[in-house]
């Protein structure tokens, strides 16, 4: 194992994917039971947006893998310092 991979070892990063967003009053939200269906601003052929840590870090598609669901990485994003 390199200087570079012991130096990360036990690091935790947050990743998060977004298939897309919806606005809704809260009153409505709390109003929902199990089943109930929010409507995204996105649709089946647009891709999902994956954060590391709340950093835009790449879009993907969405795909089942066995009884999973994943995301097919299509781009990487260019992530700036700041």
């Amino acid at each position: 194992m390199s200087d570079a991979e012991q130096a990360i070892q036990g690091v935790s990063v947050e990743i998060s994917v977004v298939l897309g967003r919806s606005s809704m009053p809260i009153h409505q939200l709390l109003k929902m039971g199990r089943g109930a269906v929010i409507e995204l601003d996105a649709t089946v052929e647009d891709d999902a947006w994956v954060y590391a840590n709340n950093r835009l870090i790449a879009r993907g598609m969405v795909m089942v893998s066995g009884e999973n669901v994943a995301v097919s990485i299509t781009e990487k994003m260019v992530v700036s310092e700041t």
